[in-house]
């Protein structure tokens, strides 16, 4: 019986982990976290037992620092400078790895998705622009620009074979380029006074790490104090913070000190010596020999395989089960007093964020594409064709956590920053239904070539 009983204890934790180990690895568990963290920060705002405590928490200060040096700030001022520097700084990761080995390595495979991705900036940001032209929110052009990662692609693979891979990696790409057009903008335009000293100074701290970089520094440890001062100094540069994220992924190596022949070789002479040292009986603890040819192949492997490629793997979970629901659960909180809150077409700016991302998005992604294929400079992703293209350009309109991040720049200290919010919130939550509908409609209907333009071999 207690055999049995140790069994089904067994069992229960074999197969916990495995759906752990399943929902962890899933492209669409981020989204589904995201989506979770969210809702539960509107319920927080607004029910009377929780709401003064919620908002209570974000503004409460906390005071990094020793005597004569002290970073003090609010709870949400450390979440949206602070822990999203990380998220840059994944961003930044992944950005150089599409262009070092990925989607954006070469001219023509970077074609489609790069232009896909202007235009889907840029037509978004014109009809804001235009709706809000000569109001008090015109500064929000940005808001709608951004397309969610975790989120799109998160719908997408719940859709299943509907959507063909290369349209998939098509997505991916645009949202990658997207970001990287989200990070310019929030740096060019979304600056408030810049502190040339500091700027000054981050400038030469930067340099630090290129030269670590350019000098095959692969310790991180070298890294750490350098990147901290940088962040640090762009916290005071008037530049967001978070920008020194992106800027530390970019100096990182990213080819690993060891290559493919010499740990080929290097780790079948440590497990043939593993072979030769192993004892009748005698486990590793207490075989040294045997320990160290094991510690020595552990650190081989660790440097077969690139810093920047490491960490990437090692804070993607972060970043996707961390601190992007935190910023959700600081930033998603918003407050509805009554039921015209949620009438984002009441003003000019809730209309120009909702129709930038679901009419804009789309729209801009379609046409840049057609232009793009029409004039031979990129080629439809094989097994594709239009029907799935605007499918899935819907759900570029899914812009929740870069567009609510732009949104706390563009209008951060006025009323602006929650009616701001819910319209993107409204938004992202039609663009990811309307690409849903679209592609289970029409993507079976759908012939790769067709008579619209080339499609990649």
């Amino acid at each position: 019986m207690a055999r049995e009983v140790s069994f089904r204890r067994r069992r229960a934790f074999y197969l916990w982990n495995r759906r752990r180990d399943y929902f962890m690895s899933s492209l669409w568990a981020g989204g589904v976290v995201l989506v979770i963290f969210a809702a539960v920060a509107l319920v927080l705002a607004n029910l009377d037992a929780t709401r003064e405590a919620y908002h209570h928490v974000l503004s409460s200060r906390l005071t990094v620092g020793f005597d004569g040096f002290a970073l003090s700030h609010t709870v949400e001022e450390w979440i949206n400078d602070g822990l999203m520097a990380v998220f840059f700084f994944v961003v930044g990761l992944e950005i150089k790895r599409e262009i070092i080995a990925g989607q954006l390595a070469s001219v023509r495979q970077a074609a489609l998705p790069v232009a896909a991705a202007v235009g889907g900036m840029v037509v978004p940001a014109l009809i804001y622009a235009v709706i809000n032209r000569g109001t008090p929110y015109v500064a929000g052009w940005g808001v709608p620009m951004a397309t969610d990662i975790a989120f799109a692609i998160g719908v997408l693979s719940l859709l299943g074979s509907r959507v063909p891979v290369s349209m998939k990696i098509f997505l991916t790409a645009l949202a990658i380029v997207d970001d990287l057009g989200a990070i310019l903008v929030i740096a060019l335009f979304y600056t408030a006074e810049i502190n040339f000293a500091a700027l000054a100074a981050a400038a030469c701290v930067f340099l630090l790490l290129v030269l670590l970089n350019r000098f095959r520094v692969y310790r991180m440890r070298y890294y750490m104090i350098p990147s901290l001062l940088l962040w640090v100094l762009f916290l005071h540069s008037g530049i967001h913070a978070t920008i020194a994220g992106v800027l530390i992924a970019m100096t990182l190596p990213s080819d690993p000190r060891y290559g493919r022949k010499y740990f080929l070789y290097k780790s079948r002479f440590l497990l043939e010596n593993f072979r030769h040292n192993d004892r009748e009986g005698v486990e590793v603890l207490s075989n040294h020999r045997q320990f160290h040819d094991l510690y020595a192949l552990r650190r081989i492997a660790g440097e077969a395989i690139s810093p920047m490629q490491r960490l990437e793997h090692a804070l993607t979970p972060v970043v996707n089960f961390l601190i992007m629901p935190v910023f959700a659960l600081a930033n998603a909180g918003v407050s509805l007093e009554s039921f015209s809150d949620l009438q984002i077409f009441g003003t000019t700016m809730g209309a120009g964020i909702f129709w930038g991302l679901v009419a804009g998005k789309p729209l801009g992604i379609v046409l840049a594409s057609w232009i793009a294929i029409r004039t031979g400079v990129a080629v439809m992703p094989k097994e594709s064709g239009w029907r799935v293209l605007w499918g899935v350009a819907c759900l570029g309109g899914i812009g929740f956590t870069m567009s609510i991040f732009i949104d706390n720049l563009a209008f951060g200290g006025t009323p602006f920053v929650a009616p701001g919010k819910i319209a993107v919130l409204a938004a992202s939550l039609c663009a990811a239904l309307l690409g849903a509908v679209v592609i289970g409609l029409l993507a079976k209907k759908d012939r790769p070539g067709g008579k619209t333009g080339p499609v990649a071999k």
